[in-house]
């Protein structure tokens, strides 16, 4: 049995692959600082450990015993408006974190890493679908320090033979399919619970910023990614590396885009009520549409998104409404 180590194993996407890899008949252990993790999104199954990967000391007590066939990093902050007022707080978390991790690997010879990307890394690009060879121009710190954490891993691996899969994510969105666990930041900024708030009775009405972009109905368009579709293809990219293949880039996302107004109408669908909307002023920075070519993703790892948009949605609100409070108040 392999062992894996996920780094960030308490966050949103952590939790869901932590779950997934123990489905898979994966032996896992899991590091999270909880600052923005959740131990009651632990699978029990696993091994936790509390501790920031910034602590080499303790990050490589902890290598050094599990001795882990590949590590998961989802360890990394990605509010991307904070990341604007705090940049230096990014590159201590993201990059620096990634120094550490590397160099632990390096000393204690844990030679394949998967790495949660992020379409970021792109910034505003006028063509679509972005592809792996699209430009990297990132518009924030956080979109900066993903693609500084990319070319960290890259010459990891010419100097140290550390082979890698980066992950660059379009929008994780959904919840394990029995609502048990799910999406709980704190603030929360992703579109998808924003929406389930107004009929949970947290907000008054939705706000979209912006109904003048030039797309089919004036509203951003972005590409929605089931959260255990992600989890799918992080045990296959763990897999492809297990192999003793080549270190690669991989986009993850559906290959189809829904903009704000059709993501507020197929939620109403789902809740069957009204969510009443705004429309307020675009925010800086949002690019009108994002959408991945997942191709390569499909053709090297034999990864196809499985669930629907309505799949999304539904499990969402499995969640939420289950979880109106999120993991604190039940």
């Amino acid at each position: 049995m392999n062992t894996i180590l996920i780094v960030g194993g308490a966050g949103y996407i952590g939790s869901h692959n932590v779950r997934v890899f123990l489905d898979y008949g994966y032996d896992v252990a899991v590091v999270d600082n909880l600052n923005t993790g959740h131990v009651e999104a632990l699978d029990s199954r696993a091994r936790f450990y509390q501790a920031d990967i910034r602590d080499k000391k303790r990050l490589k007590e902890i290598i050094s015993k599990e001795k882990p066939d590949a590590i998961v990093h989802f360890a990394a902050l990605s509010l991307v408006g904070v990341s604007c007022k705090e940049p230096l707080e990014y590159f201590s978390n993201n990059v620096y974190g990634m120094q550490v991790l590397l160099e632990v690997m390096k000393e204690e010879g844990i030679s394949r890493i998967v790495f949660s990307s992020s379409a970021a890394t792109y910034g505003d690009q006028k063509v679509m679908p972005l592809t792996e060879e699209s430009p990297t121009e990132p518009t924030n710190p956080y979109g900066e320090t993903k693609l500084m954490m990319e070319k960290m891993m890259k010459w990891c691996d010419k100097a140290y033979g550390i082979r890698y899969v980066s992950l660059r994510y379009f929008n994780a969105a959904g919840a394990y399919m029995d609502g048990s666990i799910g999406e709980d930041h704190n603030p929360e900024t992703h579109l998808i619970p924003l929406i389930l708030q107004v009929p949970l009775g947290k907000r008054e009405s939705i706000s979209v910023f912006g109904n003048d972009y030039d797309t089919k109905d004036g509203t951003c368009i972005r590409d929605y990614i089931h959260i255990l579709d992600l989890a799918d293809a992080h045990v296959r990219a763990v897999e492809y590396l297990l192999k003793g293949n080549s270190s690669q880039i991989f986009n993850l996302g559906s290959g189809e885009g829904f903009s704000v107004n059709e993501m507020i109408t197929e939620a109403e669908q789902v809740v069957q009520k009204k969510i009443a909307k705004k429309y307020v002023d675009r925010r800086e920075g949002d690019p009108a549409i994002l959408i991945a070519s997942n191709l390569k993703a499909k053709n090297i790892l034999g990864w196809v998104p499985r669930y629907t948009l309505k799949e999304i949605l539904e499990s969402a609100w499995k969640f939420h409404s289950s979880h109106p409070d999120g993991y604190k108040k039940k």
